[in-house]
């Protein structure tokens, strides 16, 4: 039977809307007409009312009503529901017609068109007969129309006209064609609602009057009809809730009725409708647990009703359909906003869907004979109620099994698959996917498409060899070899029957040695023995196509990367060390092992690297006819070494391993890295954890264990190692901005002569910035470094040196800054050495890394004093004071202080030249010495206070390094008198003692002195003791 035998109807699908028919427009060729029908229908917000409109003729011919019933006691029902009644109300009989007819109130042609809308609005009755359909009018007319009770014409005319159409006054309305014209629409739209809520009304409380007429014993199917009648008028009412409530009664009725094979399929299909009303109903409401029980409850109530054996692909076909139709309504309600979890999810009810399509294709192929023809005289379109007839019923069930035969059972199937891997994908259920893109393959590969049957099981094995399922990728691999002797798809075939042969594979011995034969005929260029369980129809053709492959001779070449598979031959290489010197030979290990049943022949063995030119050093090939045999389950080893170039020291080196028959077709096994396949990861896993669980067993055993060999799939070329000794001797700590001497010593202790020694001293790189500008280096001891001189000396050359040589040189720095600092002697060279007869320059270096820490030499304060050696804070102007330096020793050695010297701004000093009183003076750790200077500050104009500024400057040991010492600053004061006294060095007793004392002036301005001289007890005095005196400007008076 065709597939769209079971597609629900699409008035069952869509959304009841109320019908409205609207006559007396020509929306072809009239303007007005055509703008008053797109207010109607084009461009519909979801904010206006729900109404499904239709543009009529006057003239229609409506669905005639049949005569009603006044008694059900002889009435039989053909069936449950007739099948075009949805349609019927949906499309055909609307709840209300609308005729528009153009009159203005104060047309002068009224009474004639008065009378013609009547003539139509009577037409329009008649073709309504026995309907309870209203009918409205709606006047088209130019003029906006006044308010009501303004205009009275407008009213009057109103009334007249209602009463030659036998219309109400809530069934006439204006239409004035303006500029508001879509404002006009909506207020329309609402009162044509209106009429038709009240037209489901009324039907509804019709059907509702029947049931005093009827009784449950000969009328169980009008009892399901008219709630179902009743639950629709309340859907295109838009009562919801009163429409499931009556759906829910039509279903409980519709499992009462007496069941059997002849009506089993209609109280299904009507039970399916109902329950489609229900869970559409629910989800609409938001609630999805009570769809999802209602529709658990109806598969319950409805998957044994199986019928007809003959036909019982029928029900499987209807269980299809249910779960698929419930799909697309929780899925349609997940777009609408309702949230969906992992495990209930639109999906499950697709996958099952194509469940019951798998049956239904199964019972198909059981039940429809292949050799049948059609009767002559189709059975299937003659319908009756009556007693069947037996051998009707025969023919019928024949037809119906031959139309089966004809509907593409895989194309459905897939499609529904399809949809459920969708859905699985967007709720992140990875497994399921798989799992259903797995069925979606096989069902390709039923309907012959091997193409895709391939694409798609060979997508999905790569999850399966990840998580280890054997059995299920050893099932998919057998139908997927299948698909590729059946395409004659060379390369897919020999993958597929390596990993078949391989440990992967759940088959049994005599199935691998089948396949094992079958490989070894496609790799002598030969046609395979077909494999078993194929269509023979297509077993013909792929026979055809594998002759033509035969035949070709240019793509004999295969080369397969089986990093992703699991072939029957594993692949473990491995360098010997993680690191190789580069005078020392690389060595490399291959390891092959065989998983089949049988021993496997190479001829060539050959190690890809990173630097093509080792290659030619690790290839291994077969002499003659002779080839290398892999024994099942035997581990074999072979070893490769080759030179390293002195050009790769410092790089990687990389491998990867091809293995390849050269007779017949030619097949390369590429592995990437260093072997393994898709499993190797975990079974070396699990191999680590057996051998930390059972010990070291496993180096009693003789043979090599597979799963213990570890891959190491890189190597790094290092330099050769240096036979040379750096030592370095020096005299820590070094000393701020100092000369510090390092001696280095390089000692040779190679076989042969070591050329272009090459030495980098200095500060190490990667060290604080500010340490490069405050580091400087030099190789001249004689002078000074410069600020200029680098703080790394690169590439000093050093010469050759001889075996057992040695040599010595001297580095100097000096350091501007305190801290530690990191210094680096980098000695390289070149040697010729001899690597198994191949003769290579090596370039050797040594590294010497030193801290050493630097350290001030030593530390100088000073202290301003006045002419009597007492401290002092502020200075006057010519006023004579004492500048105290002292000079404390932090050095672990004696420091001789060469000289020092005074640079003076502004100030002068008594000498005008002192003489260095710490010249040629050693001072040891922790000693000070002190130097004392009489200074004078000269008068400034501009100001009356200043600060003075002054440097020092001491010397070091050879060779000389001055070193700048800043002096503190000092405030200055103006004296405005300034008063100094002569006094003799010493007196004699009853003699004389002159003492003089002398007053100057600094101001600018006249000042009157007074001067006292209080007595003493010690002396006797002579001379005025209260002189008075007028000193002029800068002038002085002298007192004695």
């Amino acid at each position: 039977m065709a597939g769209s035998q079971w597609e629900l109807p699409p008035e069952l699908c869509c959304r009841p809307l109320a019908f409205v028919a609207l006559t007396g427009l020509d929306v072809v060729y009239n303007a007005v007409h055509r703008a008053i029908w797109d207010a109607f229908c084009v461009n519909r917000r979801v904010d206006r009312v729900p109404i499904s409109f239709k543009v009529l003729p006057g003239d229609h011919e409506y669905p005639k009503c049949r005569t009603k019933r006044t008694s059900y006691e002889w009435y039989i029902p053909k069936g449950i529901l007739k099948t075009g009644w949805m349609n019927k109300h949906l499309n055909l009989v609307p709840a209300l017609v609308v005729l528009f007819y153009e009159l203005d109130w104060d047309d002068p042609q009224w009474k004639e068109k008065q009378s013609e809308c009547a003539t139509k609005v009577e037409i329009v009755r008649t073709s309504l007969q026995g309907r309870n359909t209203k009918v409205a009018v709606v006047l088209i007319q130019k003029k906006t129309p006044l308010p009501p009770g303004e205009d009275l014409v407008a009213s009057e005319r109103a009334a007249a006209l209602c009463n030659s159409c036998d219309l109400s006054g809530k069934s006439l309305f204006v239409l004035p064609h303006t500029d508001h014209l879509v404002g006009y629409i909506i207020r329309l739209e609402n009162a044509f609602y209106e009429h038709a809520q009240t037209y489901y009304y009324t039907e509804i409380r019709r059907v509702k009057s029947h049931k005093e007429f009827l009784n449950k014993t000969t009328h169980q199917l009008l009892f399901v009809r008219h709630q179902f009648k009743i639950a629709f008028f309340s859907e295109l009412k838009q009562d919801t809730q009163n429409a499931l409530k009556y759906y829910r009664t039509a279903y409980s009725l519709v499992h009462e009725l007496r069941a059997h094979e002849t009506n089993m399929l209609e109280i299904k299909t009507l039970a399916g409708f109902i329950n489609y009303k229900i869970c559409r109903l629910c989800f609409q409401h938001n609630t999805p647990l009570d769809a999802i029980a209602q529709f658990r409850k109806h598969i319950d109530l409805c998957k044994k009703k199986i019928g007809s054996a003959e036909l019982g692909f029928e029900h499987a076909a209807w269980m299809s359909k249910q779960f698929q139709s419930f799909g697309e309504l929780f899925d349609e309600a997940i777009k609408l906003g309702l949230t969906a979890i992992q495990t209930q999810n639109p999906g499950f009810y697709y996958q099952q869907a194509a469940c019951y399509s798998q049956e239904r294709k199964q019972l198909a192929l059981q039940l429809c004979q292949g050799g049948a023809t059609y009767p002559s005289s189709d059975p299937l379109d003659t319908q009756s109620i009556d007693p069947p007839d037996a051998e009707k019923e025969k023919l019928g069930i024949l037809a119906l099994q031959i139309k089966e035969r004809d509907v593409p059972h895989s194309e459905v199937i897939i499609a529904l698959l399809s949809n459920a891997v969708a859905q699985f994908k967007k709720y992140k259920c990875p497994r399921m996917k798989s799992h259903l893109m797995v069925l979606m393959g096989e069902e390709y590969y039923h309907a012959k498409d091997y193409t895709k049957a391939l694409k798609l099981l060979d997508y999905v094995m790569c999850d399966y060899r990840t998580e280890r399922w054997w059995a299920l990728l050893t099932a998919i691999l057998t139908t997927a070899l299948r698909c590729a002797y059946l395409m004659a798809s060379v390369k897919d075939y020999i993958i597929y029957c390596m990993e078949l042969l391989g440990r992967a594979s759940t088959l049994k011995e005599e199935q691998k040695s089948r396949i094992d034969k079958n490989l070894i005929r496609v790799l002598k260029n030969e046609v395979p023995d077909p494999e078993p369980d194929c269509d023979p129809s297509s077993v013909s053709a792929a026979a055809l196509l594998w002759n033509d492959r035969v035949a070709l001779a240019g793509s004999s070449e295969f080369n397969i990367e089986v990093q992703d598979y699991i072939p029957f031959i594993q692949c473990k290489a491995r360098f010997l060390c993680p690191s190789f010197h580069v005078d020392q030979p690389i060595q490399l290990q291959v390891f092959l092992q065989a998983d089949c049943p049988h021993s496997v022949s190479v001829n060539k063995l050959a190690v890809s690297l990173s630097n093509q030119e080792y290659n030619q050093w690790c290839v291994m090939a077969s002499s003659g006819q002779d080839s290398m045999i892999l024994l099942p389950g035997k581990t074999q080893c072979f070893n490769f070494s080759f030179v390293a170039k002195t050009e790769d020291v410092g790089k990687k080196i990389e491998v990867s391993v091809m293995l390849g028959c050269d007779t017949g077709r030619c097949v390369f096994l590429s592995w990437r890295g260093a072997g393994g396949d898709a499993a190797s990861t975990h079974e070396a896993l699990q191999a680590s954890r057996c051998s930390r669980r059972w010990g070291r067993s496993a180096e009693l055993c003789k043979e090599l264990e597979w799963d213990s060999l570890s891959m190491q799939h890189s190597t790094m070329i290092i330099s050769r190692v240096p036979r040379i000794s750096v030592q370095l001797s020096h005299h820590p700590p070094a000393l701020s901005n100092e000369i510090y001497c390092i001696n280095l010593t390089v000692q040779s202790e190679e076989e042969g002569v070591a050329k272009d020694m090459m030495l980098t001293a200095g500060l190490k790189p990667g060290q604080d910035a500010n340490l490069g500008h405050s580091t400087h280096v030099t190789l001249e001891g004689s002078k000074v470094c410069e600020d200029t001189d680098p703080a790394l000396l690169p590439d000093i050359p050093l010469g050759d040196l001889t075996a057992g040589g040695k040599l010595e040189t001297c580095v100097y720095l000096r350091c501007v800054s305190t801290g530690p600092r990191v210094f680096l002697f980098h000695v390289a060279y070149s040697i010729d050495t001899t690597v198994e007869g191949r003769h290579v320059v090596c370039k050797c270096h040594k590294d010497e890394i030193v801290t050493i820490e630097t350290v001030d030499p030593f530390e100088v304060s000073a202290k301003f004093m006045s002419i009597k050696f007492e401290p002092v804070e502020r200075l006057a102007v010519d006023v004579p004071f004492l500048l105290m330096t002292d000079i404390v020793s932090s050095s672990p050695w004696p420091l001789l202080l060469a000289s020092s010297s005074l640079h003076l701004l502004n100030v002068t000093s008594s000498p005008p030249h002192p003489e260095s009183q710490l010249q040629g003076v050693v001072l040891q750790t922790g000693e000070s010495a002190s130097e004392c200077v009489s200074l004078l500050c000269p008068p400034l104009t501009s100001t009356s206070s200043s600060m003075a500024t002054g440097q020092k400057t001491s010397s070091a040991d050879a060779p000389l390094v001055q070193t700048t010492v800043t002096l503190p600053h000092v405030i200055l004061e103006s004296v405005p008198l300034y008063i100094h006294a002569d006094v003799p060095s010493f007196g004699r007793v009853r003699e004389s003692l002159p003492v003089c004392y002398h007053i100057q002036n600094r101001t600018t301005l006249v000042q009157e002195v007074e001067m006292a001289v209080e007595p003493s007890d010690a002396f006797m005095f002579s001379g005025l003791k209260q002189p008075q005196g007028r000193p002029l400007d800068a002038a002085s008076i002298a007192a004695a």
